[in-house]
């Protein structure tokens, strides 16, 4: 715990991650003194049939792309998965240049070996295009979820590329944790959002009545969604990044 007092000490924060990547959320409100319930809406699957993705990456390893854009950490999972069954290695990326969508996924890049080359300033997909250069003509891989918000492929796509946008994962609902349910009917002081499908099957699960519970959003694209759905934003990170968010918190609740 911080050795100063905080003013998430105490505080009942949702955290609504997927199971797997809901730890650093929560080891970091818990180090706030702050009470993390895991509610996990989403949940990662991989795909049944590789065919596309494996293609990809041949296509990779044969030196068909001028940039590999990566917008999430399962993405770099997902990739990585599939080279061994290729017999491929992370050699495959040092013939493209890489873009990840913020330090997360960068980190997991330079965790696989992989050099990162651009990373935008606003961690929003957006965003990436500015960085990538004169892009007409070019062939670029987008390995992403199976349902993702096109207006990344459309920029690039409008810029005059070529665009393989493939799925590498998709997400899918989970059983509601009835731990989570009870939380919430309990009441809590946050529920926190850190994508928009977080938000689409919270509201799925659980509706939009959440009582006093303060909204806190990851960015700008995910409080879009949260408030196209009904629900009322309270604090959007000024950094779209867990610490970010934690942050965040930190701010709401200490003014």
């Amino acid at each position: 715990m911080s050795p100063f007092p905080s003013g998430l000490s105490g505080k009942r924060i949702l955290v609504t991650r997927a199971q797997k990547q809901a730890a650093d959320l929560c080891q970091a409100l818990t180090a706030e003194g702050a009470d993390a319930i895991p509610f996990a809406t989403i949940e990662i699957s991989p795909l049944k049939d590789f065919k596309k993705l494996d293609a990809a990456l041949q296509a990779m390893a044969a030196g068909l792309y001028t940039w590999v854009i990566f917008t999430s950490v399962n993405g770099v999972e997902a990739c990585q998965e599939r080279l061994a069954p290729n017999s491929l290695n992370v050699a495959i990326f040092s013939g493209a240049k890489i873009a990840a969508i913020g330090p997360s996924t960068a980190s997991a890049l330079h965790e696989l070996g992989a050099h990162v080359d651009f990373i935008p300033a606003e961690y929003v997909a957006e965003r990436i295009l500015d960085g990538l250069g004169n892009v007409a003509g070019k062939r670029i891989l987008l390995p992403r979820a199976e349902l993702a918000r096109a207006a990344l492929a459309e920029a690039l796509i409008a810029a005059g590329a070529s665009v393989d946008e493939v799925p590498v994962y998709h997400t899918v609902q989970p059983a509601p944790d009835p731990v989570g349910l009870a939380a919430l009917r309990d009441g809590v002081d946050v529920i926190t959002f850190t994508s928009s499908s977080t938000v689409r099957n919270f509201v799925a699960l659980a509706g939009t009545q959440t009582g006093p519970a303060r909204i806190a959003c990851i960015g700008p694209i995910t409080a879009q969604t949260a408030q196209e759905l009904g629900l009322r934003v309270d604090i959007v990170a000024k950094e779209y990044t867990i610490p970010g968010l934690v942050t965040a918190l930190k701010e709401l609740f200490d003014d």
